[in-house]
């Protein structure tokens, strides 16, 4: 199986939440620190609905859990 890359330049968006249209468009429409600002962007650039992740510093672990 071959990995899904979601955005190349990684290093760019280190720390930052990044915008892309869909899994399958993956250009970059907009980041920020803010991920409710980097939606409402993406939203006014025409990303109807909008994938929104963050992309964690190098070298850093982030531990996510379920409640």
């Amino acid at each position: 199986m071959r990995p899904n890359v979601l955005v190349h330049d990684i290093e760019k968006y280190e720390g930052k939440y990044v915008a892309i249209r869909t899994f399958i468009e993956k250009n970059v429409v907009c980041f920020g620190d803010d991920p409710a600002m980097v939606f409402e962007e993406a939203q006014s650039r025409g990303a109807d609905d909008p994938v929104i992740f963050y992309v964690p510093k190098k070298d850093v672990v982030h531990i996510y859990t379920c409640r």
